[in-house]
């Protein structure tokens, strides 16, 4: 049984994951903003590689950390998504629910401090 809960919730479960994180890591992040979403969008989901029956919990959009330059400033900002519906779907309790999100968050902070996806399975990320 899914576990739903207001948006309001959920955002405040997504600020304690973000409150949560160690320094330096967390200073970091002040220029990269967090959005929640309800669903990703079909664009977001080609982008992953994923078919619209697929969960994406989250997605960082952006250039790593470690790619950066000064050459680069005519680039987009980055952003991290956060997506509550399939947060939801996976999830049959509030802390099942938090420990995803905690996850989530890290995971796609991962991706912004240039970690690919065989490094985060490895920090439990994955």
């Amino acid at each position: 049984m899914p576990c739903h809960v207001s948006r309001e919730k959920f955002g405040l479960i997504v600020e304690s994951a973000l409150a949560d994180l160690p320094q330096p890591f967390a200073g970091f992040l002040e220029e990269v903003p967090v959005e929640i979403r309800h669903r990703p969008s079909a664009q977001q989901l080609r982008a992953a590689g994923l078919s619209e029956n697929d969960l994406l919990f989250g997605l960082y959009v952006g250039h790593p950390r470690t790619w950066r330059s000064v050459e680069m400033s005519d680039v987009m900002p980055d952003v991290i998504y956060i997506f509550q519906h399939d947060h939801e779907l996976a999830c049959r309790n509030e802390q099942e629910l938090q420990r995803q999100v905690r996850i989530t968050v890290l995971h796609e902070i991962g991706h912004h401090f240039g970690m690919n996806e065989e490094d985060l399975k490895k920090l439990g990320y994955g």
